[in-house]
């Protein structure tokens, strides 16, 4: 998994981010990524883009800001 994004970094992402990415950015494993979406539970909307689950990088941000942000 690696180390989480910091907030500053994620503020750098473009608007669509891949689940994956949001993940590390949430310090949770693709596994548990992909299973939170699939069940509806991921802490932020899902959109499905070309096949792909990707996340808008505001609302990844808004939910970072709100749950304390991490390290910036």
């Amino acid at each position: 998994m690696g180390n989480p994004a910091t907030l500053d970094e994620v503020r750098a992402w473009p608007a669509l981010v891949p689940l994956t990415r949001a993940a590390r950015a949430l310090g949770i494993s693709r596994t548990t990524a992909f299973t939170l979406a699939a069940r509806g539970r991921f802490p932020v909307p899902v959109v499905r883009v070309l096949g792909g689950q990707k996340v808008r990088t505001a609302d990844l941000i808004h939910f970072l800001e709100a749950d304390g942000g991490g390290a910036s």
